[in-house]
């Protein structure tokens, strides 16, 4: 747990840079909330730097404990992140499936919703200001992303999806909608080798390639509604 939670310190600082140590007040300050928030959620972060994807998962599930709790400053925490972040959209589109107009869920929108639930609050909405103005240099070479729509029980499948062998891989979904998203790669050969299938609208999908190939990519709706969704690779 002293890992995740130095993990946690080590993000948070990312986030809050003029915070230069932890608070002697223990209160609810953004770096705090932040540090404990992704402390909890980054323990399959650790073995690998946090790469553009893992980013993007890690905001969605901040932005969701924010919404749970109905807490401003934790979505504000997940904007910050995901602001870091420059998807670029591409045209793959899955095997016989439906390409939507949308995009995955974006850090002004993630403010939006901080600004009104920090309704009232001036210092809240003075963060919430200070996050918006401030400028990022992003990640020019990714993630790439694609939007598709599923219907409840419904499957997308990505026929050979190339990643380089030697580099870790990385396959992200979420939905703006709260649906059950699950995620599953398997190789050329049909093996299985990753999925995820939690019940939650993100899932995460990482592995190293042992040698460059194809892999096929299989996205299912769960339930209990359909959904439009952003597909992530490296």
């Amino acid at each position: 747990m002293k890992s995740l939670w130095f993990t946690g310190l080590q993000t948070a600082a990312i986030l809050f840079p003029e915070e230069k140590s932890c608070p002697k007040d223990f209160a609810m300050t953004p770096f705090v909330l932040a540090a404990l928030t992704l402390a909890a959620t980054a323990a399959s972060a650790i073995a690998e730097p946090l790469s553009a994807v893992k980013t993007a998962e890690l905001s969605a599930r901040l932005y969701q404990t924010g919404m749970d709790r109905q807490d401003p400053l934790l979505i504000l925490s997940a904007a910050k992140l995901r602001k870091t972040i420059a998807p670029a959209e591409t045209d793959r589109r899955a095997e016989g499936g439906t390409a939507a107009t949308d995009a995955p869920l974006g850090w002004d929108e993630m403010l939006a919703t901080a600004e009104t639930l920090a309704d009232g609050d001036e210092t809240l909405l003075a963060l919430i200001g200070d996050v918006r103005a401030e400028t990022t240099k992003g990640v020019a070479s990714g993630p790439v992303y694609n939007i598709g729509t599923l219907g409840n029980g419904s499957v997308d499948t990505y026929p050979i999806v190339e990643f380089r062998g030697g580099e870790y891989a990385e396959v992200y979904v979420e939905a703006k909608a709260a649906t059950n998203l699950n995620l599953t790669v398997t190789d050329a050969q049909g093996r299985l080798v990753c999925s995820d299938t939690d019940a939650s609208h993100i899932a995460y999908c990482g592995w190293r390639p042992s040698h460059t190939g194809g892999f096929v990519l299989k996205v299912e709706n769960k339930g209990p509604i359909g959904a439009n969704y952003a597909l992530m690779t490296n």
